[in-house]
């Protein structure tokens, strides 16, 4: 089977400003199912094994779609680089939103889609964004969560919360480039004022779409709890664990091998399987 990779097609975002997205999908007549992937916090569309994911998806039948946010601090130049610290410290869940939406509409566009088998991959807090988006939009009718947070409610407290507010900015370092990254006071603002749309608890508990929660047991950076409450809040999701794998299931940046690592395999296989049982007709 042929499969076609189109890297770095440039969408141009007027809520927001422009950025990456990447297709990967087989040469065939047939009508495939969209298939949209959400990095999280302080990801981006080439981190680690996500191409390798990709072409996974891509071999077993669907268009898979990854994407940069625009404001996650790669630039259209430097897709895979935190270039623009300042465009990171301006981002906040609305303008993540506005791009998850615009991705949406563009490839709904495309001649190859099948409009009726449209799913979400979000993982870490790209999960919770995707169950903010699939609760807003019927079109969406699959979710699977990759070590996903249960609440997008992760800022500081209390005096943090009141210091960040006086400095109007606190840093974070990242372990793997060791970039101050900046985190602007309009990121939790923006969040306080659209706090009822962005409850992940909502949006889990009232989702209709075909749900699965994914996690690693041993998940060092968002613990198995947040799936167990996910699981909890929507019954009719369904919940599978990993043993002993980490955040990221195994893989790192830079990833130089030619096969996934063994816990984002099984990820990866859980996932083709599920789409393809939920959406055989």
């Amino acid at each position: 089977m042929e499969i076609i990779i189109n890297k770095n097609i440039i969408l141009s975002n007027p809520e927001t400003k422009s950025f990456l997205a990447d297709a990967f999908y087989p040469k065939t007549d047939q009508l495939l199912p969209l298939v949209i992937f959400v990095h999280g916090y302080k990801g981006y569309k080439d981190w680690g094994a996500w191409d390798l994911m990709a072409e996974k998806f891509a071999e077993a039948g669907f268009f898979f779609v990854k994407f940069n946010f625009s404001y996650n601090g790669t630039t259209v130049d430097a897709p895979n680089h935190f270039e623009d610290l300042e465009a990171f410290g301006h981002n906040n869940y609305s303008k993540e939103l506005s791009d998850l939406s615009f991705v949406l509409e563009h490839f709904l566009q495309y001649p190859q889609i099948d409009k009726d088998k449209i799913i979400l991959i979000g993982h870490s807090r790209g999960g919770g964004i995707s169950l903010v988006k699939t609760s807003e939009d019927i079109r969406i009718n699959g979710i699977i969560t990759l070590a996903s947070v249960d609440s997008l409610d992760r800022f500081p407290k209390n005096d943090s919360l009141e210091k960040w507010k006086e400095n109007g900015v606190y840093y974070v370092e990242n372990a793997r480039t060791n970039q101050q990254m900046p985190h602007y006071y309009q990121f939790f603002e923006d969040f306080k004022n659209n706090e009822l749309r962005l409850d992940v608890e909502r949006a889990a508990e009232t989702t209709k779409a075909h749900f699965l929660i994914i996690h690693g047991t041993n998940d060092e950076s968002v613990n198995i709890k947040n799936a167990e409450h996910l699981h909890i809040l929507n019954p009719n999701s369904e919940l599978f664990l990993i043993e002993n794998a980490n955040h990221t299931f195994g893989a790192k940046e830079p990833w130089e091998n030619l096969e996934m690592p063994k816990d984002l395999k099984t990820a990866t296989e859980k996932s083709i399987s599920f789409i393809k049982e939920k959406f055989s007709n």
